[in-house]
């Protein structure tokens, strides 16, 4: 459920940053000082903005690597356990379904 919230946050982020972006390209002919000084600040703070998005992403999958990782490595080390684990969800899932 977290991981579902994360992700539409991720992608409505990025249409944000992409509105804004085109925005600024609706606006790049508008003159006067006020709008080019705003203009370069949000600019600045998309620049800032993309470049943590990208850290967030790189970071999840790098934790996505490692519990893959990790899970494989009890895998191959507890093959009975695994199997144990795997066929006590089956039987739990079956009996679920079963009662619908």
């Amino acid at each position: 459920m977290a991981e579902m919230t994360k992700d539409k946050l991720l992608n409505d982020l990025r249409l944000v940053i992409n509105d804004a972006e085109e925005l600024l390209r609706m606006t790049a002919d508008q003159a006067g000082e006020g709008v080019s000084e705003v203009r370069g600040r949000v600019q600045g703070r998309l620049q800032q903005t993309k470049a943590e998005l990208a850290q967030l992403q790189e970071a999840a999958i790098a934790k996505a690597k490692a519990a893959g990782h990790a899970t494989d490595e009890f895998v191959h080390e507890n093959p009975w356990k695994s199997t144990g684990v795997a066929a006590a969800l089956g039987l739990l899932i079956g009996l679920l379904i079963g009662r619908r």
